[in-house]
This record gives structure tokens, sequence and C-alpha cells, in this order.
């Protein structure tokens, strides 16, 4: 199979991670696949980067990169990444074509008042009380995508159905 790149973006706490990892265990034995975690590139790729428009460019643009290696080695890659900019997404898409690879676009769905509910780190909390700035959804925009390769919805769908729903997309894409 060919490498590709599957992008999933939302909010924090939509359930872009888990949702990954669960597509990577449904699809493991089918092909070469590799999960990237937003959290974890920042903390051994982006360590320093702050949470400016600039810096979140940046550290998404680097993941990409590392993404189109991966796929330029015929590995699906599925990076779970807030990437709140549209323009940031359409300009990685963009390379990704360019570089010959897939990019599907997976728009995680949760509303706001989910997500702050799911709060497990307490960051929408403290986003809230005015403690962190720039936060994605509270004090800094999150520009949703509008024509998504595939929506779910993890505040109406199991983590099976919308892992499913992804898997279906892959498989019909001929990426698995």
């Amino acid at each position: 199979m060919a490498g590709g790149i599957v992008w999933l973006t939302g909010l924090s706490g939509a359930g872009k991670s888990t949702l990954a990892t669960e597509v990577g265990r449904q699809l493991a034995g089918r092909c070469r696949l590799e999960v990237l975690d937003g959290d974890e590139i920042r903390l051994y790729l982006s360590q320093g980067l702050g949470f400016s428009r600039e810096d979140r460019d940046i550290n998404v643009h680097r993941i990409a990169y590392v993404a189109r290696l991966l796929a330029k080695q015929d590995v699906l890659v599925l990076a779970a990444v807030i990437s709140p900019y549209a323009a940031t997404r359409a300009a990685i898409a963009k390379l990704s074509a360019t570089a010959g690879h897939p990019f599907v676009e997976v728009f995680v769905n949760a509303p706001l008042e989910t997500v702050a509910g799911r709060d497990v780190k307490g960051l929408y909390k403290k986003a809230q009380a005015g403690e962190i700035a720039n936060f994605t959804g509270v004090s800094d925009p999150y520009e949703a995508p509008t024509a998504p390769a595939v929506e779910v919805r993890t505040d109406r769908e199991s983590l099976a159905e919308s892992a499913g729903k992804i898997v279906e997309k892959l498989v019909s894409l001929g990426l698995v």
C-alpha cells in the first residue's frame, strides 16, 4: 500500500489521540502505520514553541513535514493535532498533494461544552478563568473544516463508530 496522511483536527479533548490510536488498532497488520500525537510532538520536537498563531503554525508544519517523510516511505500516518487554522491546514494539504501523498482531513467534532466537560487536564477551566492565554476554542479561534473527508461526532458516536467511519473512508480511497 502507498503511504498517506490522515489529519485528525479538532478541539482539545475532542478525542483525536484516542481515535487515532483506535484506528491504528483496527488497521494493525493491514498496512504500515504511525500515529503522530500533537502533545508528544510538542514535547519532543517543538519544545519551546508557545501558542501564538506563528508558533502554532510552525508546530503544525513540523508535524506535517514528519508525516510527509513517513508517507514517502509508504507509511499511513495518523496525525492527531488541534491545528486550529483553516489556512494552515489547507497549506499542509497542498504540500502533501505536491509531494504525491493523499491527505485525508478528519474533523473530530465535539462541541465546546462537551470537551470542557471532559477537561481531564483542567485546561478549559484555567482558560475560562483567564489563567491561560491563547487557548483554542476559548480565547483563540478554532476554524472548523468546512469540507472534511470525514466528520466524526465524538459527543454522539461511540469510539468504534467514529473509528469505523475513518477506516471505511481509508478503504474506499484505497489507502488500506
